[in-house]
C-alpha cells in the first residue's frame, strides 16, 4: 500500500511540474503568473548556495525553508514523493537491470556538496550545473521541449503533404489541438540543445547500469537532504522477525542497505517504503520515532579535499584574457534587468526558464562568452532575435532575482547596449542603395535611429539618399534593427554591450 501512495504522489507531482513548465510561456499578455520556478523556489540548495555567494537574505524562499525544515522531521521524503527528476530515473530504471552489487559510491555526492558550498562561499555559484531541478528545467526548456515541438511539427507537415484522404484532415484536426495544448506559440531553437539533451539523457541512462544512480551517487541536493535528515523522526525499524531474505536489499532504490543493520545508512534512505511493502514475513515498518541510522563517515581528508577543490575552482574559472584586462565582451549581452555581471553570476543558476520565455528567442545559453563562469547563462543574440520593447517575462521567472522583475515603463529607460552601424556593408552608406529598415522598426517613441540627407553615388551618378545614424543617448540595444538587417550573414547594423546601464565600466567615453 504504501509504494501506491509514493508512486501517486510522484505521478501528481511529475504531472504538475510539466503542467507548470508547458505554461511558462506567454499567452499573449505581459503576465505569467506563478511559472515552474515553484520548484526552484523549493530548492534548499539554491537557496542556501545563493545565500552564501551573495550574502544577503534578500530573496527568502520561504518554501525551501519548507522542504529543509521538514527533511530534518521526515527525512528524504522530497526525494522519493516529490522530485519530478527522481521520478524520472525511477521510470528509466525499469527498463534496465540494475548492478546486483551497487558501486558504493554515495560519499561521492557529499564530497560534490561541499565543494559547491566552498565554491559559493567564495562567491561562484556553481550549484545551478548539477543542482537536480535546475538541470532538470534547463534540458527541458534548451533541448527536449523543443526537440518536441519540431518532431510534432515534422511529422503533421509530412502527413498534410502526402494528402491522404481522411488522414490528412483528421491530423489537421489534431494538430491544431497540440498546438492549443502542448506545443508552443513560438517554436524554439537554442544554440547547444544538442549538447544539452545528450547530458541530460546520458545521466538519465546511469539509471539503466543502476537505479537511480544519479541520486544515489552524484544528487548535491540529495546530498544535502541527507545530512539534514540525519535525526529525522520517521524512521524504519526492523523487528525479530527478519529471516535476513535479502528482498528489501534488492527492492531500495537508494541503496541505504536495508538487508544489514550495521551497514543500514538512515541518511541514503528516501522513504520509499518498498522493503516495508514487500517484507514476507512483515517485520519491516516505518513510524516515528527518536532512533536514527548509522552516521556517514566521509573521512575528514576527503571532505577538507572537496573544500579545498571547490575553493581553488573560483580563481581558476575566472582567469580569462577579457576578466584580466578589465575589458566586456562585446557580444556579451545580458536581459534588461539583469544584475551588475559579478552580481548576476552569484545569483544565475542557469535554470533556462529566462530563455523559455523570451518573445523572440534572442536570448540564448552562453558557452565561453561570459567565461567558464557564464556557461549556460542567458544573453541576448539579436541576429536570431531582439529584446520584444514591451516584454518584462523575463525578470518575472528569474528564480534568484539574477534578472530583476521591471514594469514596462522602468524597462524602456534600460540600455542593455548599443547599435553601430558599419559603413563598409550598409547600404546607403556603401552602395548608395535606398533603405530605412532599421529606421522604421526601432521601437522607442522617438526614434533612436534617424535618417540624415546625404549625397552618394550609384553608378558613377550622384543620388540623393537617406543614411540612418544612431543616436547615442536615445538607443537601448534592444536589437530589432540587428534582427530585421537586409543585410544577410553580417548585418550592416550590430548591438554591442557597450553603454549597458548596468555598468560604469562598460560606457561609451565621449570627448
Amino acid at each position: 500500500m504504501p509504494k501506491k501512495f509514493r508512486r501517486a504522489s510522484q505521478a501528481l507531482f511529475l504531472l504538475l511540474f510539466l503542467y507548470l513548465f508547458l505554461q511558462t510561456e506567454s499567452k499573449g499578455a505581459n503576465d505569467l503568473g506563478y511559472p515552474v520556478k515553484i520548484f526552484l523556489d523549493a530548492d534548499p540548495l539554491l537557496y542556501l548556495t545563493t545565500l552564501l555567494a551573495t550574502r544577503s537574505l534578500e530573496q527568502f524562499w520561504s518554501i525551501a525553508l519548507i522542504v529543509a525544515v521538514g527533511t530534518v522531521f521526515l527525512g528524504r521524503v522530497f526525494c522519493g514523493w516529490v522530485c519530478p527528476f527522481g521520478t524520472l530515473h525511477d521510470l528509466v530504471g525499469k527498463l534496465g537491470r540494475s548492478r546486483r552489487r551497487p558501486l558504493g559510491w554515495f560519499r561521492l555526492k557529499y564530497l560534490i556538496l561541499f565543494g559547491l558550498l566552498a565554491s559559493s562561499l567564495f562567491t561562484f555559484q556553481a550549484a545551478g550545473l548539477l543542482d537536480p531541478l535546475s538541470l532538470l528545467i534547463r534540458s527541458f526548456a534548451l533541448s527536449l521541449y523543443p526537440a518536441f515541438n519540431h518532431a510534432v511539427s515534422a511529422l503533421f507537415d509530412t502527413l498534410y503533404a502526402a494528402q491522404i484522404p481522411f488522414l490528412t484532415g483528421a491530423s489537421e484536426a489534431v494538430y491544431d489541438l497540440l498546438k492549443r495544448t502542448l506545443l508552443s506559440f513560438r517554436p524554439p531553437q537554442f544554440n547547444q540543445a544538442f549538447l544539452l539533451g545528450v547530458i541530460f539523457l546520458g545521466i538519465l541512462g546511469l539509471s539503466l547500469i543502476e537505479r537511480r544512480f544519479w541520486c544515489r551517487y552524484l544528487c548535491p541536493l540529495g546530498a544535502l537532504l541527507g545530512l539534514l535528515s540525519r535525526r529525522a523522526v520517521l524512521n524504519r525499524s526492523v523487528s525479530e522477525g527478519c529471516d535476513g531474505c535479502g528482498a528489501c536489499a534488492s527492492a531500495c532504490p537508494a541503496g541505504a542497505g536495508p538487508d544489514t543493520k550495521e551497514g543500514w545508512k538512515g541518511s541514503e534512505c528516501i522513504a520509499c517504503m518498498n522493503c516495508d511493502d514487500l517484507c514476507p514475513t512483515g517485520a519491516v515498518r516505518f513510524g516515528f520515532s527518536a532512533k536514527k541510522g548509522k552516521g556517514i563517515d566521509l573521512g575528514r581528508r576527503r571532505v577538507i579535499a572537496s573544500l579545498a577543490a571547490g575553493a581553488a575552482a573560483v580563481p581558476l574559472v575566472r582567469v580569462t584574457p577579457l576578466a584580466r584586462a578589465g575589458v566586456a565582451d562585446p557580444t556579451l549581452i545580458r536581459p534588461p534587468g539583469a544584475l551588475t555581471e559579478p552580481d548576476f553570476l552569484r545569483r544565475c543558476v542557469k535554470c533556462g526558464e529566462c530563455m523559455k520565455v523570451c518573445l523572440t528567442g534572442g536570448l540564448q545559453p552562453a558557452l565561453f562568452e561570459g567565461g567558464l563562469e557564464g556557461l549556460w547563462t542567458p544573453l541576448l543574440v539579436p541576429r536570431i532575435g531582439c529584446c520584444e520593447y514591451r516584454c518584462t517575462l523575463c525578470g518575472q521567472v528569474c528564480p534568484t532575482g539574477a534578472i530583476e522583475k521591471l514594469g514596462l515603463e522602468e524597462k524602456a529607460k534600460v540600455k542593455i547596449g548599443l547599435a553601430m552601424i558599419d559603413p563598409g556593408r550598409c547600404l546607403p552608406y556603401a552602395h548608395g542603395i535606398p533603405c530605412s529598415v532599421c529606421e522604421e522598426v526601432c521601437p522607442t517613441p522617438r526614434k533612436a535611429i534617424r535618417l540624415e540627407e546625404a549625397v552618394g553615388t550609384r553608378e558613377g551618378k550622384e543620388v540623393a539618399l537617406r543614411r540612418p545614424r544612431v543616436d547615442l543617448e536615445r538607443c537601448i540595444g534592444c536589437g530589432i534593427c540587428e534582427t530585421k538587417c537586409p543585410v544577410l550573414g553580417r548585418p550592416a547594423i550590430a548591438v554591442t554591450s557597450l553603454g549597458e546601464t548596468r555598468s560604469r565600466d562598460n560606457l561609451l567615453l565621449l570627448g
